[in-house]
């Protein structure tokens, strides 16, 4: 039986280009409460560093449709979103959320 981490890895990895999904539909997907999504990060950064490489962080988003931007990572996620036909407004969320919001089954 899979980890609670493991659950969240797996479906992370799975949300599709050109989607996106939040913290919380990947915790409770895996199984956890509502307090669980703010594991997520910590428990990807931990796989990230473990070398599985392939985590689309980039489409994991908030609740409301913002996105996480800093400094080291900007350009890099700015270009991602493009390349995927992801648009952002000029407060980093995203345009069309309702439509390309990915739901796990």
């Amino acid at each position: 039986m899979q980890t609670f981490s493991e659950r969240v890895i797996k479906m992370a990895r799975k949300i599709p280009k050109g989607k996106v999904t939040t913290y919380g539909r990947i915790a409770k997907g895996a199984g956890g409460g509502t307090m669980a999504s703010r594991s997520i990060t910590a428990i990807l950064g931990k796989a990230y560093n473990s070398g599985i490489k392939d985590i689309p962080f980039h489409r994991i988003v908030y609740a409301d449709g913002s996105v996480w931007l800093d400094g080291a990572w900007r350009e890099k996620r700015l270009a991602l979103y493009k390349q995927e036909g992801i648009k952002l407004d000029k407060n980093n969320q995203i345009v069309n959320f309702r439509d390309i919001l990915f739901e796990f089954k």
